[in-house]
């Protein structure tokens, strides 16, 4: 899953692969804004087959947050 998260914020939202680790914090470390988290919001809940509720969206702090949610709700 975290290879998948990772394609997502590479090929997508432009971060470099060697910025990404499961440590990383979206906005701390990666420098995403608030309409980027919106884009990979959408862009897992596409992927991934989940609906990723708004109040959960806070919850996202690091990579690894966004990891084990999905993995989570997708049952995988």
């Amino acid at each position: 899953m975290f290879e998948k998260v990772k394609a997502i914020l590479i090929e997508d939202l432009q971060i470099p692969e060697s910025d990404i680790t499961i440590d990383s914090e979206l906005i701390a470390d990666l420098g995403i804004n608030s309409l980027e988290l919106a884009d990979l919001i959408l862009m897992c809940e596409e992927k991934f087959n989940v609906e990723i509720k708004d109040e959960d969206i806070h919850k996202f702090i690091s990579v690894g947050d966004v990891v084990n949610y999905l993995t989570e709700k997708s049952g995988k």
